[in-house]
């Protein structure tokens, strides 16, 4: 399984490619297949995302998660603590688009 990780050109927020849009989720992120440099160079192009790059991943029953150290710390901590982490539900979220 292939996932697309980079950051927010606004917040620096490391984010993973839903299919459709960014998300600061690692658990939204989905395979991206064969087409991972397509929608790199277009997603590059729109200017959302920085440093952006295709990942080795496995699906768990936590959800995905990155199959390289680094990308785990990344996506899980221990610098980011997904309990603590704003979700779309969140009221305090306001107009923020990523």
């Amino acid at each position: 399984m292939k996932i697309l990780t980079g950051n927010d050109l606004k917040t620096g927020d490391v984010i993973w490619w839903t299919g459709y849009d960014w998300s600061r989720h690692v658990e939204d992120a989905v395979d991206v297949g064969s087409d991972a440099d397509t929608i790199l160079a277009r997603e590059e192009a729109t200017r959302r995302v920085n440093a952006s790059y295709a990942i080795e991943a496995q699906k768990t029953a936590d959800g995905v998660r990155p199959a390289h150290i680094k990308d785990r710390i990344r996506a899980l901590g221990p610098t980011v603590r997904p309990d603590l982490t704003l979700k779309p539900t969140d009221p305090e979220i306001g107009n923020w688009v990523i």
